[in-house]
């Protein structure tokens, strides 16, 4: 079955930058584009096959054909037609608003599909780049309110200078803003739910400010304190290394400067690569070569069981 690539979602936000189309080599881009959607199965915002066989096909549309051996029997049983990931880049010129995301069943109850547990792998952004993830100190629910209208929110959260290889996961419930200057890779549940807790009073071209989700956010927030957020990992090379592993996804980082083979034969999900540094060619069992390169997100099918990897890359591999 064909390696998959994708025409890439581009989305220009109120906080965008310029880095992604030049990361991705996107000719004729817009101004502003804060985000590059890769992989996603979102309604009304699903993914566009670009090469092989299923060029001009939409992702769920895949997903409802092939079923199992695209996804993988449990993936299949668990989300049916759904594809469960969503895999962005994100580029912040500008502070991105203070937010949480509601659990699986706490979205389900707002009629929605699904909440949103997600995680950031910083790539190279600026100098002084930071962003925010948990709460520092204790507060309440009526605390956080009040700290919300008198403009003191930021002093209750946890506050990082981030570099490239960085690692921070965000469980549905952690409140959270991505800071000035960061250029991060983003692997979430396939969810679009937001609510905006705290947006630094801004207002777009009309003068208009953006709608606050106080009263849902502090439904969702997770009071709990802990002594730190961010993911510690040691980087190797030529090997996978594990930095995220939840019911949500499995995630490694791989910076390789030699061949490597993947096994999957005893993995039952499909697999995301997606290119950071470098390039490569992959050839899978049956001797199919795609290129490989950073700005790049490939889908392998669950059927897929053995891929070789040839070349100077740092990727992440993402599966459920």
């Amino acid at each position: 079955m064909t390696l998959l690539k994708f025409q890439p979602l581009l989305k220009q936000t109120i906080w965008g930058g310029n880095k992604i189309a030049p990361f991705k080599d996107v000719d004729n881009a817009p101004s502003g584009v804060g985000e590059s959607w890769e992989v996603s199965g979102v309604r009304g915002n699903e993914s566009v096959v670009s090469n092989g066989e299923y060029k001009g096909r939409k992702l769920n549309e895949l997903v409802a054909d092939l079923k199992a051996d695209l996804v993988g029997k449990a993936n299949y049983t668990r989300f049916g037609n759904d594809f469960p990931l969503l895999v962005k880049f994100i580029d912040a010129r500008e502070q991105l608003s203070i937010q949480v995301h509601p659990t699986d069943e706490q979205a389900q109850a707002k009629g929605e599909l699904r909440g949103k547990t997600e995680m950031w792998y910083v790539m190279k952004s600026d100098p002084n780049a930071s962003l925010r993830t948990g709460l520092k100190q204790q507060i309440t629910p009526e605390e956080y309110k009040e700290m919300v209208e008198n403009d003191t929110i930021t002093d209750a959260l946890s506050e990082y200078k981030v570099k490239e290889g960085d690692v921070f996961f965000l469980p549905a419930g952690r409140i959270h803003s991505i800071g000035t200057g960061c250029f991060l890779a983003e692997i979430q549940e396939t969810s679009d739910i937001t609510y905006r807790i705290y947006d630094f009073k801004r207002v777009d071209d009309l003068g208009h400010t953006r709608e606050l989700h106080t009263e849902q956010a502090a439904e969702c927030i997770d009071y709990t304190v802990y002594p730190d957020y961010q993911t510690r990992y040691t980087p190797k090379k030529d090997e996978g290394v594990e930095i995220v592993s939840c019911p949500y996804f499995t995630t490694s980082v791989y910076d390789l400067t030699e061949p490597m083979q993947l096994d999957y034969s005893e993995l039952d999900s499909f697999v995301i690569l997606v290119g950071l540094k470098g390039g490569a060619v992959i050839t899978d069992e049956n001797g199919e070569h795609i290129s490989f390169s950073a700005g790049e997100s490939i889908l392998i099918p669950a059927t897929v069981k053995n891929l070789k990897i040839e070349g100077t890359i740092k990727f992440l591999e993402t599966f459920v």
